[in-house]
């Protein structure tokens, strides 16, 4: 579990193709002391397994899968990309809860002045879409961004200078694809709801005439 807030901006040393998986290989100026073989990273808001630490470097693994989802099937040496360390129960929630768990992609349609910040605007899928509201917290890259506007399949979100030096975002380009995660609880909302409606009440067998029947009524 993460909460969105990058911790570094690492650098993909080397790529190397695995079974149309990956394994990378990144630098990082994070202490991996706290960090052993076995522990989670998410790497452009990707959760992937640490396989070996060296160093100021770690080797992670992506699996096919993932691969397909995520902006990590075009990844290239000498490219960065987010970083953040796992969530532990001592540390702050400063962003919103954030499993890594990418859910696909999106497209930067603009980028537009605003102030001393950025509007970026995106492009993604309906299955994506359904999940954004006014307000409402996405993953992009990693980053816990709220969300400005919302209409159809394209949405909107204020990068402030801090968050465009401290993260890759604010070397993104028109045309570039980001890696992007819904809120955990809108997935969680629309499968309750779902079931409510699969499961129907039952219509109550406890009628006028069944107490009529039983004596408890006249």
């Amino acid at each position: 579990m993460f909460t969105g807030l990058i911790q570094d901006i690492g650098k993909v040393v080397q790529v190397e193709g695995q079974s149309r998986g990956l394994t990378l290989k990144i630098s990082t100026n994070l202490d991996l002391t706290s960090l052993k073989v076995g522990d989670s990273i998410a790497v452009d808001g990707v959760c992937l397994t640490i396989v070996e630490l060296a160093g100021q470097s770690f080797l992670v693994e992506v699996s096919p899968e993932t691969r397909q989802r995520t902006t990590l099937a075009k990844v290239k040496a000498g490219q960065e990309v987010n970083l953040e360390r796992p969530l532990r129960m001592s540390d702050p929630l400063g962003g919103h809860f954030v499993a890594g768990h990418v859910d696909g992609t999106g497209e930067i349609l603009a980028i537009i002045p605003e102030g001393k910040s950025w509007r970026y605007y995106f492009r993604t899928s309906p299955e994506i879409s359904k999940y954004l509201i006014p307000k409402g917290s996405v993953a992009i890259d990693g980053i816990s961004l709220t969300i400005g506007d919302c209409q159809g399949e394209e949405f909107s979100v204020v990068v402030i200078p801090h968050t465009a030096a401290q993260t890759t975002l604010g070397k993104k380009k028109v045309g570039d694809q980001v890696n992007l995660e819904v809120d955990l609880l809108a997935k969680y909302i629309e499968k309750f709801l779902h079931r409510q409606e699969v499961i129907k009440p039952r219509p109550s067998k406890i009628d006028e005439n069944f107490l009529a029947e039983h004596g408890y009524i006249k």
